[in-house]
């Protein structure tokens, strides 16, 4: 017998997670990053033109359009995520019913489109069913932020002391203002004095979750 999933609420945070279709590399270079990351800022909101037909607009109107949708409150907030060569992660809340479904449907359509263009492919890209959990409490939900940020360290794709300048994932833009073009970083940061100590709370936990990982990989081959 297969137990339904609970129902995605409103006001509620989630760490989400979904992969492609038979593990390909869809984000493995950063003209893909520039894509995913251009939708994502653009999806958040619940759009009524497609970001496509957005960017066959003439500047001015693109402009008048984005200040129009960005008066109106966004489908989710995002707090943190990963990309993956063949997965994503996001830690976010959602803020309209069904805002969580349609945040990653639209995503998820919308860069596989783009990348079959790119490679001459067809078909779907992501699996159907993304997986998800309810974060039920304010530490897990900062667990949740790290162990998104750290899974690049913990694939062995790069060491620690690169995810500083690492644009895969969120945690630069935690150090980095600048860099910041969606994530909402306060709330996780009101829980660190200083970035020194948001730095050693991911830095800490980095050989643990690496050895999580290898008994995990041990134990499914």
């Amino acid at each position: 017998m297969t137990l339904k999933r609970p129902p995605l609420s409103t006001n509620e945070f989630y760490h989400v997670y979904n992969k492609s279709i038979a593990d390909e590399n869809i984000f493995d270079n950063l003209r893909y990053l520039g894509k995913i990351l251009e939708i994502v800022d653009y999806y958040q909101y619940n759009q009524r033109i497609k970001l496509s037909r957005f960017y066959s607009l003439p500047k001015l109107l693109q402009e008048n359009y984005l200040k129009y949708v960005k008066k109106s409150s966004p489908l989710i907030n995002i707090y943190s995520f990963s990309f993956m060569p063949n997965h994503f992660h996001f830690l976010l809340k959602q803020l309209e019913d069904n805002g969580v479904k349609k945040f990653l449907s639209n995503i998820q359509n919308s860069y596989a489109k783009c990348f079959n263009l790119i490679n001459n492919r067809n078909g779907s890209l992501f699996l159907n069913s993304f997986k998800y959990k309810r974060i039920i409490n304010e530490e897990t939900f900062i667990h949740v932020c790290r162990y998104v940020h750290l899974n690049p360290v913990t694939s062995h794709l790069i060491e620690f002391n690169q995810l500083v300048n690492y644009p895969f994932c969120s945690y630069s833009w935690y150090l980095n203002n600048n860099l910041n073009r969606f994530v909402n970083t306060d709330l996780i940061m009101s829980n660190f004095k200083t970035k020194d100590r948001f730095i050693k709370f991911h830095k800490n936990q980095v050989d643990y979750q690496r050895r999580l990982k290898e008994i995990k990989d041990l134990l499914m081959e």
